[in-house]
Parts: C-alpha cells; structure tokens; sequence
C-alpha cells in the first residue's frame, strides 16, 4: 500500500481550493494538513465551503506549516502565486502545483531555485514519458481550464502535424470559471437565462493553447481563432472546434483513440455528447464529426475539476508514483 504524503493549499476559499480540499480529505493517499488564506484565518473550512460541515475540522492557516508539505497547491489567482513564493520560505515543501497563469509561459517558468513544467498530462501520448519529465522538474504549472478543454480537442492533430489550416474555437464556460470575486458579469441577474461572448481573440488562454500545441506540432501552428462565451450555468466547458483535414472520420477517430489509449481520463464517444455527462468529474470526452473537408470535434469537461482541482490531484498522482485514478473516481451529476 502506498505511503500517505502530506498536502497544503494556499489559497483555500476559492471554487478551485474548495474542489481541492473536497478532493484531497478523500484522497486515499493524502494528509491535508493546512489550508491557507488570509481572508479566511483562524475560521473553519466549513465555514465558508458549508458542504464540508461534519467533513472536516480544519482552520484557515494563515502562513505555512512548520512540518515538511510534500506538495503545496497554490490556488491564489492570477499574478499572485509569483509574490507568494517570494515572500514565504518554501525550503520544507518538496512539490508546488500552481494553478494559476504565473508559470506556465515558456520563458516565465522558474521562480528561484524552482523550475515549473507545463502540466497538462496528455501532453505526451505516453503517460509515462509525461511522468518522467514531470519528477525531472518537481513542479507543476497547472493548465487552465479553457485552454486544457481546447488542447484535448486538437492534441492528436498536432502531433500528427495534422493541424493544415486555420482552427475556429467557440467555447462557453459556466460561471465558476470567473472566481469567487462577485462583479457585474457573474452576478445572478446577469448571468440567468443569459449568454454574452467575452474576450473575442484576446482571451489570456490564447497563448498558452497555441504554445502547448506549437510544442507538440513541433512548429507553429496555423492560426487559432478562439471567441469564449459566458454560459448560464455554475460550471463546466463545451467547446466547439473546427479545422480542415483530410482523415476521413473513421481516421480521425482511430487516431484519437489511439492517442488517448492510456489517458484513462480522455473518452471519445461515436455519439454526439452534452456537458452533464462530465460535470462533477475529472473526465473530458470528444465527439468528432467530419463534414465536407472540415473535422468538428466537441470537447466537454468540468472547468473546476478536469479544467483545474482534478488535473492538480491527477498530477500530484503521477509526481507521488500513486495510480493515476486515485481519488478522482468521481461520479457525474447527469440529471
């Protein structure tokens, strides 16, 4: 039986540090040890995620424990996590998964004496090979969620260099993927019975999907023409996604499949697909439709688990050597 390890998170209060925290209390093979924020010091977890009442008696820390953390999550938001290692003293903490942007750019990857790998594991068609280089750099950059949804869609095209022509992406999120930070475009009044595109061609994952598809196309890829949209709902991702190429469906298809054969997370479906069937778990399924010259792939996911939390969970497995399912057999809300 493997060894339990400990865990922290910095930056607790959050959708994605409560989908961690929910996620790692029932790890079987991890201790969650302390929860930061600042906002939240000195109160109970349960306190603020009022669904872990009776699941834990944990309080908000406000700094790091003194004690060795295996693996620190830091779920702090954007251009806060950089400040974070600079300010406290992580020589204790063995791993850090990030989940926020501060990583994962080529050029932007260390931070002191830490070097951050990009942390998408399909990245490579052999998990194992994404293991090893995953532990040869001991710390995580953890995809976002548009950008780890689109990725998924496209990843066996590139590294087939099979991506010919320009890609078009239309993607709509649910409300989670904003944050907790209440503004007028999350707000109830907004968002119900609502849709609205946002950040046409400008989105911040923009860079990082054609970079992580770049390096697997080994070149650069054809332009991507991605326009989000906000959704009328809590969470998950559908994303549209179309692009020339001369498989014929059944190719296309074989070759998914086989690119994804030991990604026990990646399923693709022969029927077309809806968002329900994914939310609440760490799966992300495809459905690929030619027409004309044109592959139309639909790609769906849960934003806060396979979009952020599980991927985090999912790389912390293959970093600590545990299967790669531990603890993310989670079951699909459905209806």
């Amino acid at each position: 039986m493997n060894r339990k390890i400990n865990v922290a998170i910095a930056g607790g209060a959050g959708y994605t540090g409560g989908e961690l925290i929910r996620l790692l209390l029932h790890h079987p093979f991890t201790n969650l040890i302390s929860v930061i924020s600042q906002s939240g010091e000195g109160m109970p977890v349960s306190s603020v995620h009022y669904d872990l009442e009776g699941e834990t008696e944990l309080i908000f820390d406000r700094e790091l424990p003194g004690t060795d953390v295996d693996v620190l999550f830091l779920c702090l938001g954007h251009a806060r996590s950089r400040s974070f290692l600079q300010e406290n003293d992580t020589a204790n903490v063995r791993h850090i998964i990030d989940l926020s942007q501060d990583f994962r750019h080529t050029g932007n990857q260390v931070a002191g004496n830490r070097r951050f790998i990009y942390g998408l594991p399909e990245t490579f068609k052999s998990p194992d090979l994404y293991a090893s280089n995953l532990k040869s750099a001991g710390n995580v950059a953890n995809p976002g969620c548009f950008a780890t949804c689109i990725e998924l869609a496209l990843m066996p095209l590139a590294a087939e260099k099979l991506l010919i022509g320009e890609i078009h992406v239309h993607a709509i999120t649910g409300a989670t993927g904003a944050g907790g930070r209440l503004s007028d475009t999350s707000h109830f009044p907004y968002r119900d019975n609502n849709l609205a595109v946002y950040k046409a061609f400008t989105h911040q994952h923009h860079r990082e999907i054609c970079q992580t598809l770049s390096e697997s196309y080994q070149g650069e890829i054809p332009p991507l023409h991605f326009v989000p949209l906000r959704g009328d709902f809590p969470r998950g991702i559908l994303a549209s996604v179309y692009t020339p190429c001369h498989l014929e469906q059944s190719q296309a298809v074989d070759l998914y499949r086989e690119y994804y054969r030991e990604h026990p997370f990646i399923h693709i479906s022969d029927r077309e697909i809806s968002m329900k069937e994914v939310v609440n778990t760490n799966k992300c399924k495809l459905h690929l439709q030619k027409h004309g010259n044109m592959l139309h792939i639909t790609s769906i996911l849960d934003n806060l688990l396979k979009g952020a939390s599980g991927t985090a969970v999912h790389n912390m497995n293959l970093l600590a050597g545990f299967p790669q399912t531990a603890g993310l057999q989670l079951k699909p809300i459905v209806f």
